[in-house]
């Protein structure tokens, strides 16, 4: 077998086969994932488009932690990237236990002014990856009648989302697809947790170029979305909606007329430089 480096390598036992795949591996909330996820000992299989910042991450790791750490330069936007993903995985002897669907991005604007095609791609990674990749994977853990997959979605999937709509509407879909999954294969004693974290302080609003980023209570930071996620995670839950104050405006939200929620939401997300209209 021939390592990330390129060199030979003896293949490692069953059990130091067993990985947790994290996707937007190389920085904010993937990359956290990745040092807490060490911390437990699990080997790991680092996925996103930067190589430069996952060998970075690789070395960080691998000076505390003595675990096989595999890297993929892989951009899984275009169709068919899950697949060769995959067979990646395959051609390394990765046997993925945890998944951990975390890539995806957001863009804030006039729907009909942002570029159709930064959208579309959009929808791509932030759900047709993560369900192709789930596909894929899923068989196996529910073989071995154990794993489990954490879909990083977001409180902003409870609610409609002006002027970041395509976005929120991805999340409502990745929350919905994950708790209904996470019934269907609770049977096989495999686990699906749905992570709602509201604003985080990671490189998400300057890649999304939005203008606005006042949340109450301020910006999460990664570490506390990763560690909620993952008590939540052991605890079989299939729902995490990190920080009380979150789920306390989901709450109310569901209390509210689904006009009055888009308009409020709207005022929030409203780009700062947006003239004309109303």
């Amino acid at each position: 077998m021939i390592d990330t480096n390129g060199e030979m390598r003896t293949p490692a036992s069953a059990e130091e086969l067993s990985f947790a795949l994290i996707t937007g591996a190389s920085s904010g909330i993937g990359a956290c994932f990745a040092r807490a996820l060490a911390a437990r000992g699990r080997h790991l299989a680092l996925v996103a488009r930067s190589k430069e910042k996952l060998e970075a991450l690789r070395s960080e790791i691998a000076a505390h932690h003595s675990l096989r750490i595999e890297v993929i330069e892989q951009d899984l936007g275009p169709p068919g990237a899950a697949g060769h993903l995959a067979e990646i995985l395959r051609e390394r002897g990765v046997v993925v236990d945890l998944l951990v669907n975390n890539a995806g991005f957001g863009a804030q604007g006039e729907f009909w002014k942002l570029p159709l095609d930064r959208q579309s791609e959009m929808m791509r990674l932030n759900m047709v990856a993560l369900t192709e990749l789930t596909h894929l994977l899923l068989p196996g853990m529910i073989e071995r009648r154990a794993g489990g997959i954490i879909n990083v979605s977001s409180t902003a999937s409870f609610q409609p989302v002006p002027y970041t709509s395509v976005y929120a509407a991805t999340k409502a879909y990745v929350t919905n697809f994950s708790m209904a999954l996470a019934e269907e294969v609770s049977r096989y004693g495999v686990k699906v947790l749905a992570l709602c974290p509201g604003g985080t302080a990671t490189n998400f609003f300057d890649a999304g170029q939005f203008s606005k980023r006042d949340f109450p209570g301020g910006l999460q930071s990664p570490e506390e979305v990763v560690k909620r996620g993952l008590r939540a995670y052991d605890r079989g839950h299939s729902l995490a909606i990190t920080r009380f104050i979150n789920g306390l405006m989901v709450f109310a939200e569901r209390l509210a007329p689904r006009g009055l929620v888009a308009r409020q939401a709207g005022g929030m997300f409203r780009p700062k430089n947006l003239t004309g209209g109303n």
